[in-house]
């Protein structure tokens, strides 16, 4: 019976992994992009791009800290969509520029990306778009969860849930 109960188990497990795999990368992180599309290629429609992107990664770096899972990250930027376009607008305002922002969280396709030692791979992504007036210029993107833009830290670790409990699960076994 002991033996049925370990099975059903793993079983479970591994089921689960399948169908959450699906939704994920190769690596079996679920990942959530940041876009942000300047107005133009002029340099002064880039300069402030990047001025942008760092007053929208200081305004949500407590809030992806926060966040345990892709699913929540979304939520949040769902809910923080219009206070982004405040952030985005205000930093457009005050450098002087007559555009303004619009904030979108939707699927997006990105090219293959290196990011130090890691790479994520070409794809379709869930991803927060923020673009600059036209958005026709060059882009600056990152990955919001897990937050490797939102880190002091160059040292990324992931955790994964299912791991954990399989981890859990052989140390149980092994203590007998």
């Amino acid at each position: 019976m002991k033996k049925l109960g370990i099975t059903f188990l793993l079983l479970s497990i591994i089921v689960t992994a399948v169908v959450v795999g699906a939704s994920r990368n190769e690596n079996g992180v679920e990942y959530l992009r940041i876009h942000i599309r300047a107005n133009s290629n002029s340099e002064l429609d880039q300069s402030v791009k990047y001025r942008v992107k760092s007053a929208i990664v200081d305004y949500l770096t407590p809030f992806i800290a926060e966040c345990e899972t892709k699913e929540q990250a979304i939520k949040m930027l769902t809910l923080e969509r219009e206070n982004l376009e405040g952030v985005a607008n205000s930093v457009l305002n005050l450098h002087g520029f007559d555009y303004e922002s619009k904030v979108a969280v939707r699927k997006e396709s990105f090219p293959t990306r290196v990011y130090g030692d890691f790479t994520l791979e070409e794809g379709i992504y869930d991803a927060i778009i923020v673009e600059l007036g036209e958005g026709k210029g060059d882009n600056w993107w990152c990955v919001v969860y897990p937050p490797l833009c939102f880190t002091k830290t160059q040292n990324v670790k992931y955790k994964s849930k299912i791991l954990e409990v399989i981890e859990a699960f052989k140390e149980r076994v092994h203590r007998g």
